[in-house]
């Protein structure tokens, strides 16, 4: 669980400052101003012997090239490791200096640094801090700016938001989802609501707004607990390698993104009448990965994806993201982490945590900002191959070896969400972090869907026969013929999954198979035609995508009618 406190000193008579002259702390304004540095300390997470903390130096005296901040601890505490400060300990005596890149504190500046710790008994806040040797007074604001009133009170996070919890049922999809014949049979299911872009915030052509939905969550949580799921995803330059995803804001857009779309979504999510709700937040999906695996020099680059890569607009707003709506108590954010077909391979595997990192330690935000990490959003990668493993051996070949494989390290979703937590751990996340698997898409069932292994003439056979996955090449993302609903939502399903969820809502498009004019900022890709014949990106092979999609996020009755076929568990 996650637990923060802050505490203001009484004001002070008088603070010696840094060259040693006395500045004398006055009521008010001018006090807090006069005080100088201030020391903004969070435990964002707690279980029964550990926790994870962030901490924010504000420096009121001169401008610093390096910095140093000391605390003791009243109680056991211990700290195990730390990111973006070098953090040692001593006894009860803990100093966390600069690294680096962030030595630099002009005056008025700031700079945020985390670390994981370990404790018995207690864990109280220490109450005092030096920046220098100066003594600090603690801001007030608890996780909140107490000059933002957007910000909420504090509150306490659970470990897993899925777990004892309903998750919410979007009544816009599940009128379309039961006016489908035999859609009845899974209309109620929860799915995440797409915020896909400003217009969503106040509601499109007459749709719910956002505050439509959390008010229709209040309704449907009743005395209980309830999770409800909003993806995050208007990144400036949106999906620099799919066209059919492009979004409203240019690449260079950054200022919008802050100011006109995640700024009003939290203060909307940060309302007191919300706050009795559990908020999931995936955010933005398919932009980091795009980073590591389609820039130069990868034969899979994009010039688009270069110029994201250029200007740092992706890191710059997932982190920005990730600090604002996690100053809001009950916000669980999850960042999207690809699927095993994409970065499961050795050179994207660890450049992919790594890049993870990079932004959740950007514009303010630490790890402690993430609860977790959602794969297969909006994919169709089998959560588990059962017949099959990577370690097999046919014909004198591994599986990595085949073709369908292709030498990467993972068979499926399940395996490789497991494998991801392990290494983001490793480099710095909270240990308690959960991952989503979306199986809104991935069932693979139907007359199709192999009983047993393939037949052992050689590895390729014996793949090809034997996966749930029916795609052409994993590389197929968009509409996808023979796919079918997965596993029905659920809490804890296996170790280090938070949950299965259907991020996607099935039977919305994922792009149209040929050029529509729209006002939504959403192109054409060729991998939604189902005549194309392919990229690097899925070894040249045929799209596999199904013939007259609408663009991308409308709905799409063949698609909805495929799944259903084809869904496994199957449908009653």
């Amino acid at each position: 669980m996650s637990r923060t406190r802050t505490a203001l000193l009484a004001a002070m008579a008088l603070v010696a400052g840094a060259t040693g002259t006395a500045i004398a702390a006055v009521p008010g304004d001018a006090g807090a101003a006069a005080v100088p540095c201030t020391v903004d300390y969070k435990v964002q997470n707690q279980w029964d012997t550990g926790f994870t903390a962030s901490v924010t130096i504000t420096n009121n005296s001169a401008a610093k090239s390096s910095w140093s901040l000391k605390w003791s601890y009243a109680g056991n505490q211990k700290v195990t490791s730390g990111w973006n400060a070098k953090v040692s300990q001593s006894g009860a005596n803990v100093t966390a200096a600069n690294e680096s890149y962030n030595g630099t504190l002009a005056t008025g500046g700031s700079a945020s640094f985390g670390f994981q710790g370990t404790y018995s008994g207690s864990n109280a806040v220490p109450a005092t801090f030096t920046l220098d040797g100066v003594t600090c007074n603690v801001d007030s604001g608890g996780p909140t700016d107490p000059t933002d009133p957007t910000d909420p009170p504090a509150g306490n996070r659970v470990n897993n938001p899925y777990t004892g919890a309903k998750v919410y049922v979007n009544p816009e999809w599940s009128e379309k989802a039961a006016a489908e014949a035999g859609g009845s049979r899974i209309a109620n299911q929860p799915t995440g609501v797409w915020l896909d872009r400003t217009a969503a915030i106040n509601g499109v052509n007459g749709g719910m707004s956002l505050r439509d939905h959390l008010d229709e969550a209040l309704r449907q949580k009743g005395s209980g607990e309830l999770v409800i799921q909003l993806v995050i995803y208007n990144l400036p330059g949106r999906d620099c390698a799919a066209l059919a995803s492009n979004g409203e804001l240019g690449p260079t857009e950054i200022d919008k993104y802050k100011t006109q779309y995640i700024d009003p979504i939290k203060a909307i999510l940060g309302d007191s009448k919300y706050a009795s709700l559990r908020i999931v937040t995936t955010v933005e999906i398919d932009s980091l990965p795009n980073l590591v695996t389609n820039v130069t020099p990868r034969a899979t680059a994009t010039p688009n994806c270069d110029v994201m890569k250029a200007n740092g607009n992706y890191v710059k707003g997932v982190g920005y993201a990730l600090n604002k709506l996690g100053d809001v108590p009950n916000v669980y954010n999850y960042v999207d982490a690809g699927h095993h077909g994409w970065l499961g391979w050795d050179d994207n595997f660890g450049a992919s945590a790594d890049m993870f990192k990079q932004a959740a330690t950007a514009e303010g935000a630490t790890v402690a900002d993430v609860h977790g990490f959602i794969a297969n959003t909006a994919n169709y990668s089998a959560l588990k191959e059962d017949n099959f493993s990577i370690s097999d051996n046919v014909a004198g070949k591994s599986v990595r070896e085949s073709k369908w494989v292709d030498w990467n390290r993972y068979t499926d979703e399940l395996s490789y969400a497991q494998a991801l937590r392990n290494q983001l751990v490793s480099i710095g996340f909270d240990s308690g972090i959960g991952m989503l698997i979306d199986t809104s898409r991935n069932g693979w069932g139907g007359a199709n869907r192999p009983t047993g292994p393939g037949a052992t003439t050689s590895v390729d056979t014996y793949v090809d026969g034997g996966r749930y996955d029916r795609r052409i090449n994993p590389g197929n993302w968009c509409n996808q013929a023979g796919a079918g609903l997965g596993e029905r939502p659920q809490a804890s399903p296996a170790a280090g999954i938070d949950a299965y969820v259907w991020m996607k809502p099935p039977g919305e498009s994922d792009g149209s198979s040929k050029a529509i004019d729209n006002d939504e900022g959403k192109g054409f890709d060729r991998m939604c035609d189902p005549t194309y014949t392919g990229n690097p990106r899925n070894n040249n092979n045929m799209s596999g995508a199904l013939p007259d999609a609408p663009i991308s996020g409308h709905w799409f009755s063949a698609q909805f009618q495929e799944l259903m076929k084809n869904a496994y568990p199957p449908l009653s």
